[in-house]
């Protein structure tokens, strides 16, 4: 096994913690994968990995060495590729939001896999936080704000939202006028992973963003809880509008509030800031700025 080879392996280890996690993303054996590395550290005459009987972790050297191996592994992959005209190839590890996977990502997915028929993908569904580096995920597609300084990314959309609640919980509560109305209203409130606190309904009052928490009988962490909870009559909620669009259509959640609309939804791409992107990472981010385009057409 080449120099080359052996960087991407040493790299795998250094991101899953873990020998067999490593050995079984690049379908190596375990054994392999334990003897490379005792031939690196020896080879190098230092020390690169702690081992326990629960982790790996990277000693002070072993930092160094794969913030160096991560550069030239990226600066080989785009070299290969600018000279040799080859698609991008191997394993790529996404994680995407499931609502927006399902809706956009997904239905386009085998034009993707056409396109570039040696990529494998993985592919995680959450809507928490992730640690891309200790999980081994390139890169994540996440609705909202970004939080997490150390991930960049790429946006791909601006969705817009609305405000809705269920003809149960109108009939209970009243129909506001205007946002000034909602002192006597509850919302659904959804609990970020991020802060740990509900986020706040906002809404565009003469050309200036208004945010409000109201109360709640019910916080949830989950699109599909969110959702499902304002179709309960459980409250008001503001979601992006293709996600509520057949409830809408059906009459099983209204718009409220439409002169006062909230914010669109940002969506995006992320990935670590210290970790050059693969051309791997890179068509499909490409991809995804496509497909939320057409979409958007």
């Amino acid at each position: 096994m080449d120099r080359f080879e052996e960087m991407r392996v040493f790299v795998r280890i250094a991101e899953r913690q873990s020998f067999t996690r490593a050995s079984d993303d690049l379908q190596i054996p375990r054994a392999t994968v334990t003897n490379l590395m005792k031939r690196m550290e020896q080879r190098l005459g230092a020390r690169l990995l702690e081992r326990t009987t629960r982790t790996v972790r990277l000693t002070h050297d072993g930092e160094a060495y794969y913030r160096r191996c991560v550069r030239l592994i990226a600066d080989m992959e785009e070299a290969e590729g600018s000279f040799s005209n080859l698609a991008p190839k191997g394993l790529l590890r996404v994680n995407l939001q499931g609502t927006l996977a399902r809706h956009f990502v997904v239905p386009a997915l085998p034009a993707f896999l056409a396109r570039f028929p040696e990529i494998e993908l993985t592919i995680g569904e959450d809507d928490r936080l992730v640690d891309l580096v200790r999980e081994g995920v390139d890169c994540v597609l996440r609705a909202g704000n970004l939080q997490d300084s150390s991930m960049v990314g790429r946006r791909v959309a601006q969705l817009p939202q609305v405000t809705v609640a269920s003809p149960a919980y109108l009939a209970a509560y009243g129909e506001p006028a205007d946002p000034s109305a909602l002192s006597t209203h509850r919302a659904v409130n959804y609990v970020s992973s991020a802060t740990g606190k509900a986020v706040p309904l906002e809404f565009n009052v003469a050309g200036r963003e208004v945010a409000m928490v109201l109360p709640s009988a019910v916080s949830v962490t989950g699109t599909e809880l969110y959702t499902g909870s304002a179709l309960s009559g459980l409250g008001i909620v503001q979601v992006p509008q293709y996600r509520v669009a057949a409830e809408l259509a059906a009459g099983r959640l209204k718009i409220i509030l439409a002169d006062f609309p909230p914010p669109p939804m940002p969506v995006s791409v992320l990935y670590p800031q210290n970790r050059q992107l693969s051309s791997r990472v890179r068509v499909f981010a490409q991809w995804l700025g496509d497909i939320f385009a057409t979409a958007a057409t």
